[in-house]
């Protein structure tokens, strides 16, 4: 989720979840490469799990980047085959890749090679109007052949042209059938499943016939969906905040970052923006993501906006 998932939407998800796994938005060999390695690389500790999802196509710069992804601390090594985007193309690397099998084992045997921890794939179910099953069953055996043990499947075919990568989330069928049949196919596998799931009872349905579960846009656009998944997945029994101690929460990050970065451009709406569904479906709602919003408050730069737009909302609820 380029622009999406960056340290600071991943921090404010660590303060609703503690055993989630995350996953940072997409970051380029070249980026770590040729470019400033910090500025993608750097990240909270309070992170972990957290894996980092990269892009590319050539196995020695993919080798590198994985080994500069371990050196930093990440718990795992994620390489993305479904983004279906025209840029993302034009690199040679996403969804493309999975008309290639044979580069992404050498891809994730070089990274194997480079690092101890988990190299994993992120893959489509097709590309185009390949719907045949023997596409991806291929596509994940060879993948499996050069050591991978984890993939996550969104369960849609991506359309290379034609559509953006929004339509690309919305308009191919879902077939979460497929991700199910690979795992029967490949057992010793861990497979895990993605695209258009919403509700832990979902999640559950999932589980039985699957290894785990990836939310994406629902994580993001209303995030306290994720409050309860401690407890139910993983049988941590502490109590939940509520969304107003994760708010409360949040506020000394802001100023800390506020107060090394500023001089870098850092503005509180970059850490905000990530927080505006969390009180989505609740009376006031509105009312909260005007308030965090609002061009005056946010220029001056006072994290306890948060607090102030929790009780505002509650005024209009």
């Amino acid at each position: 989720m380029m622009d999406w998932t960056d340290r600071h939407c991943r921090k404010f998800h660590r303060e609703i979840t503690r055993h989630t796994w995350l996953y940072t938005e997409m970051v380029t060999t070249g980026a770590l490469v040729y470019g400033d390695v910090e500025r993608h690389l750097r990240f909270n500790e309070e992170e972990h799990p957290v894996a980092l999802q990269l892009g590319g196509s050539d196995p020695a710069d993919l080798a590198t980047s994985a080994k500069l992804g371990q050196q930093w601390g990440y718990d795992e090594i994620n390489l993305n085959c479904g983004c279906p985007s025209e840029r993302v193309q034009k690199g040679a690397f996403g969804a493309c890749l999975m008309a290639e099998p044979q580069l992404v084992a050498d891809c994730v045997k070089a990274m194997r090679d480079a690092v101890t921890i988990d190299v994993t794939v992120k893959h489509r179910i097709g590309i185009d109007r390949n719907e045949e099953y023997g596409f991806v069953r291929d596509f994940v055996g060879t993948i499996a052949d050069a050591g991978c043990t984890t993939f996550i499947v969104h369960a849609r075919n991506a359309i290379l042209k034609g559509l953006s990568p929004k339509e690309n989330r919305e308009i191919p069928p879902l077939k979460y059938e497929v991700a199910y049949q690979l795992k029967r196919e490949f057992p010793d596998l861990e497979i895990i499943i993605n695209g258009g799931i919403k509700s832990s009872d979902e999640i559950a349905l999932h589980l039985e016939h699957v290894d785990g579960v990836m939310l994406g846009r629902e994580a993001y656009h209303n995030p306290y969906v994720m409050a309860e998944y401690d407890a139910r997945f993983y049988g941590d029994a502490a109590p939940v905040k509520t969304r107003e101690e994760v708010l409360a929460a949040m506020i000394p990050y802001i100023q800390a970052q506020l107060d090394l970065h500023a001089a870098r451009g850092l503005k509180l709406n970059s850490i905000t923006r990530h927080m505006l569904g969390l009180m989505a479906g609740l009376g006031g709602a509105r009312s909260f993501r005007q308030v965090m919003s609002d061009p005056k408050r946010l220029a001056a730069a006072d994290p306890h906006l948060l607090l102030e737009a929790a009780a505002g909302m509650r005024r209009a609820g």
